[in-house]
């Protein structure tokens, strides 16, 4: 799928020629693509398409200026772009369209994605990276408009780092940081947040970042009038064009339309960007969308009669045309045959990944029919197997699930029967099932030997007289040592520079380690998090820290969409192992003292969520996700950094093992399982039920994504007989997922002689001050009461009620 770019060298007009007709021909069968795709869709062979017809002749400008080891973070209309660097065929456009589930037939997604949303293959088949310096490079696209620009200002930024941090290994990455990260995206979505986010972020880094807004004047049936100042992205954008004064960006205008004067307003980008690591926003004018926003629906319903004149006249492939006439680079019959040629590549295409996509269903229905044809003499169901058969048999272009489901059926049909026939059902039932949900359901995680679950755990260690300190020097000497040994790595976010974060848990580093590996970033979370995205997706090892767990709910879109969907989106031909620090749990008030774990947990699934109840395990886990290839959220104890821990001597070393619970206090009696700062309160509250006779065993989650894969927490059940989970997240959160893993995965249930509880904090968010904290949060009286009444339960006669 992937080949190499040519870089762009003088030509002749013989050789600028062929060139010119060689892009005309892509432009053409790209619009192929789009016409005969939304007649796929309207035929029932394609469920859904949205095409990038209109912006043909920009996307090969682009492409020109676009050099191996760059990047693109683009949207679903850059399929002319991706044809014009040999990075999608016809074919496998249309097996993006088909869903296709084999990656090699379906390379961008392997199915799991509609038409449309592009990338490439930044890892080997063991998922170690590639040498992608070498290769033209698309990050994989999302569909949640301006979802791509946080990414976008990552993949920009890492160049930066390359080329001015010393000791990189910059062998598979970058050629000292020369590589310039491409963004497309539609006019309209430039009216979204993240747009604007980026924008200033990039231009405040000054990164070498090139931004393509590709305007047609609409968002689906919305005029520019209801979308922008102006209705002109550039116009209003004009401060922050660069001047003698001050830094900022380059703006470039050019009519969509104007083949030459594209290529010219691409080529200046690229030396703006590439060679000064200056932002440049190209502002494509007068584009058009021939078939409207997408299958869905038909843009004359919105669009007036004079603008789908203009627009037929101002096509920008029928402009290309004009042009190349004009300026006798060929004629009306050599285009004539240039144009019929390309429609039969495309027809030919779009047959080939037809047959191919449905020939694995095509297989195995021939295969289940021919088990039917056997089962159904000897059973007493015989007529309704036969019905189902012949069911199954009049699919013309039989689909995976019709398959499955008509061998479930039959086995329904045969329940209580035992014919011979009934197990070769059987075993292909479950085979099929088993290697066909494989296509749809793989590569959430990692699954290389980097996974952080192949990451032994390593134990701390101590001197003999080892001191005891705050514990936020134990995090802040781990990243001493990380930074020390891993110039690869480097950490950003709300005042984690200057002043060494809002807990100093980073004193001193930025001046160690310079600016760019230990940097202040704006109050801007979300592109906090597509920093940290891109530059891992780049092979860097970054930690993007948001301040408080509860200002994560401003990134939490670009973690849910992008990065916890990235391995499983490209069928694990992309990684970004980023590493998201934050901080939260009992502190005061509504905005800062949230735990919204149970939103987090089911959000950020692709994703490891650690709940470290120390600096020390922190610290710990910070080792454990740099040895790994996978991202991950560590929420540090906000009220932990000034309490003492023992100082360890083995720095950077050790390692806490993901998915493994820690029993920290040994019982008989009943089972208290929680995570972070609630722990101690649990602890007090154990040592006072000790006194009254209740022995509790407590148990530290320390990872919820994953939950204890070892199920130590069901052998501690199966001791105690009783379950009680305790959480400061509101009822029903965090706690009942922990709840769910106990009882059902685990099958706690056989083992409880009293009903499992739950413990939570109370619906609302946390009420500011100490009195707040009490009435909001669980506390030691909560735990020792709620523990109490459950063997009140047990024995009102040893413990009497207390109401």
């Amino acid at each position: 799928m992937q080949k190499e770019v040519k870089e762009n060298i003088d030509l002749s007009f013989e050789d600028f020629k062929l060139e010119v007709l060689k892009d005309y021909k892509t432009a053409v069968i790209s619009r192929e693509c789009s016409l005969l795709g939304r007649r796929e869709v309207l035929t029932g062979k394609a469920k859904f398409g949205i095409f990038g017809d209109g912006k043909e002749v920009p996307q090969l400008a682009m492409a020109k200026a676009f050099k191996n080891g760059d990047f693109r973070s683009g949207y679903y209309r850059d399929q002319t772009f991706m044809m014009a660097l040999n990075l999608l065929s016809v074919e496998e456009f249309f097996a993006g369209l088909y869903g296709n589930t084999d990656i090699e037939q379906e390379p961008m997604s392997g199915g799991r994605q509609m038409g449309g949303h592009f990338g490439t293959h930044s890892l080997q088949e063991d998922g170690q990276w590639k040498p992608i310096v070498n290769q033209a490079n698309s990050s994989a696209d999302i569909s949640p408009t301006a979802g791509q620009m946080p990414r976008l200002l990552g993949l920009a930024q890492a160049s930066k780092i390359y080329r001015n941090v010393e000791g990189i290994d910059q062998e598979l990455f970058s050629n000292k940081g020369n590589e310039i990260a491409w963004g497309t995206i539609g006019n309209a979505s430039t009216s979204e947040g993240l747009f604007w986010e980026t924008i200033n972020a990039a231009g405040v880094l000054q990164v070498p970042m090139v931004i393509s807004v590709w305007d047609d004047e609409y968002g689906i049936s919305v005029h520019a009038k209801h979308q922008t100042t102006k209705q002109n992205i550039s116009e209003i954008l004009k401060g922050f064009q660069r001047d003698e004064k001050g830094e900022g960006y380059e703006i470039i205008c050019v009519n969509g339309w104007n083949y030459p004067e594209l290529i010219e307003a691409y080529q200046r980008a690229d030396k703006i960007a590439r060679e000064e690591h200056v932002p440049v926003l190209i502002h494509v004018r007068e584009l058009t969308q021939p078939q409207g926003h997408s299958t869905s629906g038909s843009h004359e319903r919105y669009k007036s009669k004079e603008r789908l004149e203009w627009e037929k006249e101002f096509d920008c492939n029928a402009q290309m045309r004009q042009w190349i006439i004009a300026n006798n680079f060929a004629n009306e019959e050599e285009l004539e045959a240039i144009e019929k040629e390309a429609k039969k590549t495309v027809r030919e295409g779009k047959k080939a990944a037809w047959e191919k996509v449905i020939e694995p269903a095509k297989t195995a229905q021939k295969q289940l029919i021919d088990i039917l044809n056997q089962l159904a003499p000897a059973s007493q169901a015989k007529q309704k197997i036969e019905a189902v058969t012949k069911k199954l048999a009049s699919h013309k272009n039989p689909e995976k699930h019709q398959v499955l489901q008509a061998a479930r059926n039959v086995l329904r049909l045969i329940i209580k029967e035992n014919p011979s026939q009934k197990s070769t059902l059987l075993n292909w039932t479950k085979e099929f099932s088993s290697k066909t949900q494989l296509d749809y359901s793989s590569h959430l995680y990692s699954e290389s030997a980097s996974t952080a679950l192949n990451i032994e755990g390593v134990e701390p260690t101590y001197d003999e007289e080892a001191e005891l300190v705050d514990a936020r020097i134990v995090i802040r000497d781990n990243f001493d040592a990380i930074f020390g040994s891993k110039p690869e790595t480097l950490i950003f976010g709300e005042d984690s520079g200057n002043i060494g974060d809002v807990n100093q848990g980073l004193e001193g580093l930025q001046e160690k380690y310079g600016e760019l590996r230990v940097a202040d970033a704006g109050i801007r979370e979300a592109t906090i998090l597509g920093q940290g995205i891109g530059m891992a997706m780049r092979g860097l090892r970054p930690i993007a820290e948001i301040q408080y767990l509860d200002y994560l709910l401003y990134a939490l879109q670009i973690m849910s969409d992008d990065l916890a969907t990235l391995q499983y989106r490209t069928k694990g031909k992309q990684k970004a192992p980023l590493i998201v620090r934050t901080r939260g749990h009992r502190l005061e008030g509504i905005w800062h003292s949230g735990s919204p774990m149970g939103g987090i947990i089911h959000l950020l699934r692709g994703i490891h969520i650690l709940v470290p109840r120390n600096m020390t395990k922190a610290a710990g886990f910070y080792n454990t996700m740099l040895a790994s290839d996978e991202p991950a959220l560590i929420v540090e104890c906000l009220n932990g950094y000034r309490l003492k821990e023992k100082l360890p001597n083995n720095l950077g070393e050790f390692k806490t093992p993901i998915g493994v619970v820690e029993t920290i206090r040994e019982g008989k009696d009943i089972t208290l399982v929680s995570y972070g700062s609630t722990l101690r309160i649990i602890e007090d509250a154990a040592e006072l039920l000790s006194e009254i006779g209740i022995d509790c065993e407590i148990i530290d989650v320390q990872s919820l994504l994953p939950f204890d894969l070892n199920h130590d927490i069901v052998k501690s059940v199966a001791k105690t007989n009783r379950l009680l989970v305790i959480d400061e997240d509101v009822p029903g959160g965090a706690s009942s997922y922990i709840l769910q893993q106990i009882v059902e995965k685990q099958n706690a249930y056989v083992h409880l002689d009293s009903k499992p509880q739950t413990l939570t904090a109370k619906a609302h968010r946390p009420a500011y001050g100490t009195d707040g904290d009490y009435f909001s949060k669980p506390s030691v009286d909560d735990v020792f009461d709620k523990v109490y009444s459950i063997f009140n339960e047990v024995n009102p006669k040893q413990f009497p009620s207390m109401l």
